[in-house]
């Protein structure tokens, strides 16, 4: 039976997809189809609107579109210019400064935003004038754009963990939360150690003069209440002031003050900002809802147990089983945007790594940092795309320097999922495991 559903699941899911079919719809009806010949129809229905709406009715789900109105709050409060320019006093000395810097506030943006997307068009807009002035080549900087957005996902406050965490059965926010530093990080280093190797061979220069700790200072005041926003939300999440999502109403009330006294919010924003929110946020959750069914069809017909079984068969070895679900994991995520991708392949392969001593925070940044990659390889890639558009230049033209930072960032996907300190060490040192 299971392998069964699952072949219907997935021929379902594909030919949805294939034909334009919303993913939500394409989740929903590939779930019923994959049972519907075990149990009848009436109760196939009535069963699939009560785990839609059991999916939705967790008090955590609220944190989700909290965190995507702070997002856009964010988005247009004039942040990415103060963040731009303390990255710059920070990193302006490294050779190809601006696409240093560039790497480094997408990280800090992305993070604050909340969106890899948002993160290469605000900050690739801010330092696309100075790079075509200092002679970049576009293909270049839209590669280092494009490649480092990704970063700031994994750096919290991150919807991905929040979702993860929900359909995990209830995983610490505030560990994932912590988790989820180093690897971004290691992320952004990887491409900012790319983009310098770059500059060196194409002889773009670093800022002249030396490194002055006053224009730092000056560049960290201005930038540090946006900085603000992740300690006030990650350490009242962190040291049990507040829950993640009375932490993402508190990253609203931050992130619509901090707005206003930047003069970049006016009522007639705000309102614009609520009604996008409010239509993102009610896709995320409906998809939420309806990936329930999902994992109930999943959970009645045994396709856990089935590909459990069938990974163990090819190797007993966790160390291969991990190459095997991230090659899996990389494939689909070409395919897939992040957040479908976690509500599907978390019930499928959680059971399977717990199975072997895998710790559930561990995971959920290994499934996340795969599944990010997706958002700048072709043809789905919606980050990557982005940037080239910002960038005004081609994929053709983008995709040979970007083989280089997709090598950086497969070194990093390497260190997260072999070496569980990198993910737990924090988490640990804070007593959240």
């Amino acid at each position: 039976m299971a392998l069964q559903a699952l072949t219907v699941i997935l021929l379902v899911l594909a030919l949805l997809l294939i034909l334009g079919v919303l993913i939500s719809f394409s989740i929903g009806i590939a779930a019923i189809s994959g049972i519907i010949l075990t149990v009848s129809l009436d109760v196939t229905v009535i069963t699939a609107a009560q785990r839609t709406f059991v999916g939705i009715s967790s008090f955590s789900l609220t944190a989700i579109p909290f965190f995507i109105l702070a997002g856009n709050l964010m988005n247009e409060g004039g942040i990415a210019k103060r963040l731009v320019n303390f990255v710059m006093a920070l990193l302006g000395k490294l050779p190809g400064t601006l696409m240093v810097t560039n790497v480094g506030a997408n990280a800090l943006f992305g993070a604050i935003s909340g969106s890899a997307s948002a993160a290469a068009a605000a900050v690739g807009s801010m330092v696309k004038e100075g790079e075509e002035k200092q002679g970049y080549d576009k293909a270049i900087a839209a590669s280092s754009n494009g490649a480092s957005a990704p970063s700031g996902l994994l750096i919290p406050p991150s919807n991905a963990l929040i979702t993860y965490s929900l359909v995990s059965g209830g995983t610490s926010v505030a560990a994932l939360f912590l988790a989820g530093y180093v690897p971004g990080i290691i992320w952004a280093i990887g491409c900012i150690i790319v983009a310098v190797a770059i500059a060196k061979k194409k002889g773009y220069k670093q800022n002249a003069g030396k490194f002055s700790w006053s224009n730092l200072l000056r560049a960290t005041i201005d930038a540090l209440p946006a900085l603000g926003l992740i300690f006030v939300v990650i350490g009242g999440i962190v040291l049990g002031v507040f829950t993640a999502t009375e932490g993402s109403a508190v990253s609203v009330l931050y992130s619509l003050i901090l707005g206003f006294l930047y003069k970049n919010l006016n009522l007639k924003k705000v309102w614009h900002i609520l009604v996008e929110s409010a239509k993102m946020s009610g896709i995320v959750v409906f998809l939420i809802g309806v990936s329930n069914i999902l994992s109930w069809v999943m959970a009645f017909t045994g396709i856990p147990q089935m590909i459990g079984s069938a990974l163990l068969s090819v190797t007993e070895n966790k160390y291969l089983l991990l190459l095997i679900i991230n090659i899996i994991l990389l494939i689909a995520g070409t395919f897939m945007d992040v957040t479908p991708a976690i509500l599907i392949f978390t019930p499928l392969f959680l059971p399977i790594v717990t199975g072997f001593g895998m710790h559930p925070v561990h995971f959920g940044l290994v499934l996340v940092y795969n599944l990010c990659i997706g958002n700048i390889t072709p043809p789905v890639g919606n980050t990557l795309f982005v940037a080239i558009k910002v960038g005004d230049t081609s994929l053709s033209k983008v995709m040979p320097y970007m083989l280089r930072f997709y090598a950086a960032i497969l070194i990093g996907l390497i260190l997260v999922t072999y070496l569980p300190f990198v993910t737990l060490g924090l988490p640990q040192a804070a007593g959240l495991l």
